[in-house]
Parts: structure tokens; C-alpha cells; sequence
């Protein structure tokens, strides 16, 4: 792989450490930035730019940003839910739909009758999509399968993508997603399914690197999602869980106290449950699109960074709730809905999502030594240009490893 110089970029956003308060995102005006072996080798002012490389690429007026992590999505389905999108515009809620049989039982349905080549074919189709958005780390779960085989189905197929595409997949159980009609009466049994016939195969198989539940009224109790993150724990998956979505029941605490990764969603979030995640190392993870896409409540982001509470974006690209995976228009709702700075949007998009995925020392940032996952902007007036423009398509290049991948130039 050739060494590879870009030259003369307006503004190189280093993205900082995952450590630093939210409002520090350092970048440098006038800036190159050398790239070898698929590696970031080197930065700095062009005062110090070396000598031509074998490739070398001018940037005049361009941005340059390190890739997005987008640490939460359900990319992996086989059919759109476009009917609830009118049911909701009718009137009906997203409760009121689940009960009908819609929701995650209804993309459940679909995928229990796909092959597995055609989902692993739709999903690379949306991975090669949110790449060309500027995502260049990813987590994916399953729980659209809710049976023994699907849910292994859908992780293989995760697997699959994890051999096909040059970015890290990381992939998370989420067999806990929603109830089977067949187990309506028998929770219990549902849950031992889960944990003594799912986990063991899928550990066994090395098949997810992380468990998620649920917790939420008409899903799963706080008990219930006790019972999966100690299972998960006992076959060294760690945690990363939906909870605050609609309702405060605890589970952030109890989230806490396991050594959760991460909790997500958190539109609904008290003063105490703020400081409990304040002196851990569980990460909060917002996903404003959800609200945007059903209603309800935006995340209080600004509170709980005013509280000195970090947390991280992520899209949560998924066929009901969340039918996208480009993450600028989450910033954007992360500045306009959430009150976020736009430099602490962009950080939690990239080495905050790094972080959770526990990929932070290789991903989401621009520091020596790291992939060269990064996009390119075309020329803008500022920083605060790319949350501000929603309706413009700002990611212009996106390189993986140093290589052009997507080029919207042409």
C-alpha cells in the first residue's frame, strides 16, 4: 500500500481522547496528514509537511474529520415497516403497535422466513451505505430472530459482515428484545431458552462479543434484564443495554453495579441516575433519530453534560423506530433537539462511539498509530457548518484504511 500525503487541509479534526471534557475537540487550521500501511503516520501544520509521497492528495478548503462510530444499530433485517410509519401518523403509539403484533415481532416474523444469504446481501448493502455516510466502526445486533436458530441466523450473518467489509463489526446478542407470542405465558421460559440454550451456543461459537436486553415496560422488567446481563456475564459477554427509552425503572443503576458498557437510548433520565453514571465506567449512549422518528422525548443531553456526564451518539439503524443510518443528521438532532455543542457532538460520534465498542485505542480519532478511518468534507465556513446543514450530504470522500471508498465527487 503506497504512503499517501494529504495536503493543505483547511481544518484536520484530531477528535481528542475519550478522557477530556466533551467541549475539547482539538483541530488544526492548514494541516497535512500522512497515512502508510493503512495507519495515520503522521500529522501536523504544513509548516512541516514533508516532501511529496508516492500518492499525494491536495485538500484545499476541505475538512477533515476521523471516521464515525456508531455504536448502536438493528441493520441487519429483511424487510422495511414503512405500514407503522402511517400507523403512527394515524395516531397510533409505538406501544399501541407492538401490541398489535407490529414492532419488533413484526420484523421478527420477516426474518425467522429469510434466507440467510439474502440478509447477509441487505446488510452489506447498508453497511457499504452508512461507510459512504462516514461510519467507519459498527455495531450490530441481533433480536429480530427471538428463536434458537434465527437468533444464531442473524448473528452469522453478522459474522458474515465482519468478514466481508475492511471496518471493525462488533456484534451483540440481543435475544431479549422482545417477547414471543408462544411465550406470552411463560416468561420464565423464555428466558431460560435464552440463557441456557442461546448463550451457550452462541457462546460456543464465539458468535457475539457483547449481550443486550430490553428493559422497558411491556418488554422486559428490571428483574428480567438482571437475569440476562448476569448470564451473559458468566459467558464473558459484557453488556451494553436499551433502558430509559419510555420509562425509569432502574435499570441504569443495576446497569451500573454489573459493569455494563453501555446503557442506550436514555430519553427518560433522573438526577440520580445521572450520578450513578457519572462515577462509572458505564457509558451513556443517545440516540435522538428514535424520538425524531416515533415521538416523544428528545434525550436531556445538555443536562447531563452540564453535570459532567460524557456520552456518545450513535444512530440506532433499525426498520421501526430508526430507518437510518447516517449519523450527521443525528448530530444534528443532537445540537437542535438536544442542546449539544456541536464539538461535543462530534466527539461523542466518533472516539465517544469508539469507546463504546471498546475500540477507542484504534478507532475515533486522528492520532499516530491509528486506523486511518477518516471522511472528507467539501469546503465549509466553520466547524459548526456540518450539524448545521441537515439536509446537506457533507461527507464528500470516505477513506478506509487510507483507501478511497466512497467518492461523491463523480
Amino acid at each position: 500500500m503506497p504512503v499517501t500525503l494529504f495536503r493543505n487541509i483547511a481544518c484536520l479534526v484530531l477528535g481528542g481522547t475519550a478522557d477530556t471534557p466533551m467541549q475539547e475537540l482539538p483541530a488544526l487550521e492548514d494541516a497535512f496528514l500522512l497515512v502508510e500501511d493503512g495507519k495515520i503516520k503522521d500529522f501536523g501544520p504544513m509548516a512541516n509537511c514533508p516532501p511529496n509521497a508516492a500518492q499525494t492528495i491536495e485538500l484545499n478548503g476541505n475538512y477533515l474529520f476521523p471516521s464515525w462510530c456508531d455504536s448502536h444499530t438493528h441493520l441487519v433485517f429483511a424487510e422495511s415497516r414503512e405500514k407503522e410509519f402511517v400507523d403512527r401518523i394515524r395516531g397510533l403509539s409505538y406501544e399501541e403497535i407492538a401490541r398489535r403484533g407490529g414492532g419488533i415481532l413484526n420484523s421478527a416474523r420477516k426474518l425467522q422466513q429469510a434466507e440467510e444469504q439474502e440478509l447477509l446481501e441487505r446488510a452489506l448493502m447498508r453497511v457499504e451505505e452508512v461507510i459512504s455516510y462516514g461510519t467507519g466502526a459498527l455495531e450490530i445486533k441481533s433480536g429480530y430472530g427471538l428463536t434458537v436458530e434465527s437468533e444464531l441466523k442473524m448473528l452469522r450473518v453478522i459474522r458474515s459482515v465482519k468478514e466481508r467489509v475492511n471496518i471493525p463489526v462488533k456484534a451483540t446478542f440481543l435475544g431479549a428484545h422482545a417477547l414471543p407470542p408462544e411465550y406470552k405465558a411463560d416468561r420464565q421460559g423464555y428466558l431460560r431458552l435464552i440463557t441456557e440454550e442461546m448463550l451457550p451456543r452462541i457462546s460456543g461459537e464465539g458468535l457475539a462479543d457483547y449481550i443486550d436486553v430490553f428493559c422497558e415496560k411491556g418488554f422486559f422488567s428490571l428483574e428480567e434484564a438482571i437475569q440476562v446481563i448476569e448470564a451473559g456475564a458468566r459467558h464473558g459477554l459484557r453488556a451494553k443495554v436499551h433502558t430509559n427509552q419510555f420509562n425509569s425503572l432502574g435499570c441504569i443503576q443495576a446497569c451500573v453495579e454489573r459493569n455494563a458498557l453501555t446503557v442506550d437510548h436514555l430519553e427518560v433520565i433522573n438526577e440520580e441516575e445521572i450520578q450513578s453514571l457519572k462515577n462509572s465506567d458505564t457509558l451513556a449512549t443517545l440516540l435522538p433519530s428514535a424520538p425524531f422518528f416515533i415521538g416523544g422525548h428528545y434525550q436531556p443531553a445538555r443536562r447531563m453534560l452540564d453535570a459532567g456526564l460524557p456520552v456518545a451518539l450513535a444512530t440506532d439503524y433499525n426498520p421501526g423506530s430508526t430507518p437510518s443510518g447516517k449519523m450527521q443528521f443525528v448530530l444534528s438532532l443532537a445540537c437542535i433537539k438536544c442542546g449539544m455543542l456541536p464539538e461535543e457532538a462530534i466527539k461523542a460520534a466518533t472516539i465517544m462511539g469508539a469507546k463504546a465498542m471498546e475500540l477507542q485505542d484504534d478507532y475515533g480519532s486522528i492520532e499516530k498509530g491509528k486506523a486511518a478511518n477518516f471522511f472528507v468534507t467539501p469546503p465549509m465556513p466553520s466547524l459548526a457548518y456540518l450539524p448545521y446543514a441537515f439536509g446537506s450530504d457533507l461527507v464528500e470522500r470516505a477513506y478506509i484504511r487510507g483507501e478511497l471508498v466512497a467518492d461523491k465527487r463523480r
